[in-house]
């Protein structure tokens, strides 16, 4: 049986209906920690960062604000594009090549009075962790997976088992057209997006055979004019994506390459799209992951009902492809989770393979997804992507064989990467039969 009394905040006018979720008990609320009184001030004082502020970020931030949070830190070091204008509703065409984060910062506190929202338009990198120390909650709402598992690494680094300060719950959303999820992490104590990494595969490559003798696909005239014409022609010093002089280029080269072949369905949008590899974002999709990952948050911060990990279900799915469907469930911790766990990781190898083999499967590995791998063994480095001096001092391993080089079966070897300063990742090798 749920309470009726309804414990009001600052301004009972305007929360009225929010003071009925925050304030009373649930049927699944924990009395321990549960303070009716407390929850409306816990979440006004509460310090809460939002990183990006694209499709799902704009989203993120006007919830928070319509779900009474009160000093919020955002994100985002892009500008605002004429293709952002249909699915970031807190843009207008006045805004374009404005900064995302100022914008929005500005929107939101026009319509919602008495809130705080403070942009950072740069890297989430260029802080320290002295920085992020100073929130309690953190939101993603990021395209990129590297960003992702960036901050999911630094939040992992901060924890100190003696400081409960320490533990900042990392809410993540993510979308794909009509597919997206929602999780909650909390750092170190469930399993984090380094754990979760191989349901975020990289997407196969069109063999370059294909492109160059038997394109298919519209994509497959862009991925050639890209790869292989650009190359050939070199019509501009360095390809710039965001340049739409280059796009254009590129466009007239895979009209041309579709043209040959008698493939429809190239597009400037297409263009764009394949080079920058950017995936169709959905307004309704935002707004439904949005609305998960802040109902999330104002779980977490009144604990009037129990969030996400608590304690079983941590990740949620939704698709709406041909009908609308979720489903909870719980993403196991792993023991060999070069973030949070202990272990080193299996790694099938061919002994035959050269250094430089190895190398390049990091970034193919789904487990792994590493694009400047640096290796050591056993006190030993084997190859250095920096510095320059490093990297041809060691450049001559890149040729020989793992047997050549002493490595033998079940061996440690120790993986590092410039986008992950604070981690080194560790596999056990498996040699192939």
């Amino acid at each position: 049986m749920t309470s009726t009394e309804v414990h009001p905040a600052s301004e009972p006018a305007r929360w009225v209906y929010l003071d009925r979720i925050r304030t009373r008990p649930g049927p699944s609320t924990n009395p321990d920690v549960f303070s009716p009184e407390a929850a409306a001030a816990a979440m006004e004082t509460m310090k809460i960062l939002v990183i990006g502020a694209g499709g799902l970020g704009c989203e993120i931030l006007k919830n928070l604000a319509l779900s009474g949070f009160k000093d919020i830190h955002v994100i985002d070091m892009d500008t605002i594009d004429i293709s952002n204008l249909n699915r970031q509703f807190l843009f207008r065409q006045a805004d374009v090549g404005k900064y995302k984060a100022e914008v929005a910062a500005r929107f939101v506190e026009k319509r919602v009075k008495g809130i705080k929202i403070t942009p950072h338009n740069c890297k989430i990198q260029d802080f320290d962790e002295d920085f992020y120390m100073q929130f309690q909650l953190v939101v993603c709402g990021l395209d990129s997976i590297e960003a992702r598992r960036w901050i999911n690494a630094t939040l992992v680094n901060m924890v100190d088992e003696d400081v409960e300060d320490s533990y900042k719950p990392l809410i993540d959303g993510g979308t794909e057209g009509f597919k997206g999820q929602a999780r909650v992490i909390i750092p170190t104590i469930t399993s984090c997006i380094e754990c979760q990494l191989d349901m975020h595969a990289p997407r196969a490559a069109v063999p370059l055979c294909t492109l160059a003798s038997i394109p298919r696909q519209p994509e497959h005239c862009i991925e050639w004019a890209h790869l292989i014409a650009w190359d050939q022609e070199k019509p501009f010093p360095q390809l710039d994506k965001d340049d739409p002089e280059h796009i254009t280029w590129l466009y007239q080269k895979a009209l041309e390459r579709a043209a040959e072949f008698n493939i429809p369905g190239v597009t400037y949008s297409l263009t764009q799209g394949v080079v920058k590899n950017i995936i169709p974002a959905i307004a309704a999709t935002n707004s439904v992951i949005a609305a998960a990952c802040c109902n999330e948050a104002l779980k977490i911060a009144s604990n009037c009902a129990p969030a996400l990990g608590f304690p079983e279900a941590n990740y949620m799915m939704y698709s709406g492809n041909d009908s609308i469907y979720t489903y909870t469930f719980k993403h196991e911790k792993k023991d060999d989770c070069p973030v949070c766990g202990q272990l080193a990781r299996n790694m099938d190898v061919d002994p035959t393979w050269t250094l430089r083999e190895l190398v390049d499967s990091f970034a193919a590995r789904p487990e792994a997804q590493l694009k400047k791998p640096s290796v050591r063994a056993e006190g030993r480095t084997l190859y250095m992507q920096s510095p320059p001096s490093l990297e041809a001092q060691t450049r001559p391993n890149l040729d020989r064989t793992l047997v050549e080089l002493g490595l033998e079966e079940g061996q440690e070897i120790a993986v590092t990467d410039p986008a992950f300063a604070t981690v080194t990742f560790k596999f056990k090798l498996k040699f192939k039969q």
